[in-house]
């Protein structure tokens, strides 16, 4: 049985090796956490007694390749990966089964700072220019992020951005197709008051992109920012 200063309290030599957690050490890990985040299918991030996280996570679908391959896997490795690219991600505790309640959970160190969308109001060009590169880095490393929007990336108190999310990342041998890159990019625009963000300041969002990209973003940002039309 493991003690509460087990848990999260320092990081493990192996701790992207998933373990087991009994339904014991699961409610005594939970006995003094607060709870950050539910859903309508339950509790899905607790912040623990020594500042970390515990995030879990549910197989959405009976026939789903997370049966095989766990998103608290996914999310350690992604952010392994990540992390070697010099993208900033949270540092991962352990990554856990808990078969009484059919979830896998990891325990994080999560990154300090706010999201851009709790920060939206104070957002400026430079902080922009920085989400243009934060787009641009894991398309450079043939990587792509279907889970990136300005609730998932952190402002830093040294004004960089992190991602606080990294479970639905895939990575290409070869540079992303033009279809997935603007696909992306729509889903950083998803809502509405995120997009009116990245209109005001695409000028400041787009140096770096490739030209094909640029064109697309400033086209859809006159188009469909501005008037606030959903996009698909």
């Amino acid at each position: 049985m493991l003690g509460k200063k087990d848990f999260g309290n320092k990081l493990s030599n192996n701790s992207h090796i998933q373990k087991t957690l009994t339904t014991k050490d699961y409610r005594r890990l939970r006995e003094d956490a607060e709870i950050v985040s539910n859903d309508p299918f339950g509790d899905k991030v607790f912040l623990l007694p020594y500042g970390n996280y515990l995030k879990l996570f549910r197989v959405k679908r009976f026939l789903s390749s997370a049966r095989l391959w766990p998103y608290s896997k996914r999310f350690a490795y992604n952010a392994k990966r990540l992390n070697a690219r010099d993208i900033i991600v949270p540092k991962i505790i352990e990554i856990y089964q808990i078969p009484s309640i059919g979830r896998s959970a990891v325990i994080y160190r999560s990154l300090q700072g706010r999201t851009l969308r709790e920060v939206r109001s104070a957002i400026d060009a430079k902080t922009i220019r920085c989400l243009g590169s934060l787009y641009r880095g894991p398309h450079q490393n043939h990587v792509n992020n279907r889970s990136l929007h300005l609730g998932n990336i952190i402002q830093l108190g040294n004004q960089k951005l992190g991602l606080i999310d990294t479970a639905d990342l895939s990575a290409y041998e070869c540079s992303l197709p033009k279809r997935l890159r603007l696909r992306s990019y729509r889903h950083l625009r998803r809502y509405e008051n995120d997009r009116r963000v990245v209109a005001e300041y695409r000028d400041d969002f787009v140096p770096g992109l490739s030209s094909t990209d640029s064109a697309y973003v400033r086209k859809l940002s006159n188009a469909k920012a501005i008037n606030c039309i959903p996009e698909s």
